[in-house]
């Protein structure tokens, strides 16, 4: 799980299904479900299933987070969360 401490975000799923997880449980969203995910809450999700296509409304800070993330190993993201606002957590 990760937490983004200062931005909100949100997913909508066109096509498949989206399983997130959240400390108090975890919801499953198939095609046409929308989840909004407020700042400060912890959570990861993945693919069910098969493929999936989805609308992720991201904050500036949280593109700049996935852009360096993509240019990062691994086994360094931990380093890197937190110059956005954000943690890996245990």
């Amino acid at each position: 799980m990760h937490v983004h401490y200062e931005d909100d975000e949100a997913w909508h799923v066109l096509e498949g299904c989206l399983k997130f997880r959240f400390p108090e449980g975890e919801v499953v969203a198939e095609a046409g479900t929308t989840v909004f995910v407020p700042a400060g809450t912890p959570h990861d999700y993945e693919e069910m299933g098969g493929p999936c296509r989805y609308l992720i409304v991201l904050t500036p800070r949280l593109e700049a987070l996935i852009g360096e993330l993509m240019n990062t190993p691994y086994a360094q993201h931990g380093e890197v969360f937190p110059k956005f606002a954000s943690a890996i957590l245990g």
